[in-house]
């Protein structure tokens, strides 16, 4: 059973920084490509970034949080993370990780297999 379990959320004055955690387990990691959305009220789930399977060479992400976040992985502990800073009030919402395979880096969230439960980040201006 595949399980994609989100930490690190909380919150914080703008301007601030947190790092999110996603803990896979119940697939071989390393050959999914992995991403991060969030969701704000009233909105759609929108991309913030994607990391390429087993090597994490290749990266993208959403024009707002460009220099911001940094996307990142460590396939011997089965975890991605999202280190962000500078945050801003916008950035408000719950943040989920999510993981398909694929060898290219994916911004649709009908793309992606499967879904963590996700953790709510709070910037407070």
């Amino acid at each position: 059973q595949v399980q994609l379990v989100e930490s690190g959320g909380g919150l914080v004055q703008a301007g601030g920084s947190l790092r999110l955690s996603c803990a896979a387990s119940g697939l071989t990691f390393g050959y999914f490509t992995m991403g991060w959305f969030r969701q704000a009220p009233e909105k759609e789930r929108e991309f913030v970034a994607s990391i390429i399977r087993w090597s994490g060479s290749v990266t993208d992400y959403v024009d707002s949080v460009k220099g911001r976040f940094t996307i990142s992985r460590d396939n011997a502990k089965n975890t991605v993370y999202l280190q962000m800073n500078s945050l801003k009030p916008e950035d408000t919402a719950v943040y989920y990780c999510a993981a398909v395979m694929s060898s290219r880096t994916r911004r649709e969230s009908a793309q992606y297999d499967y879904w963590g439960q996700g953790t709510q980040v709070t910037v407070s201006s």
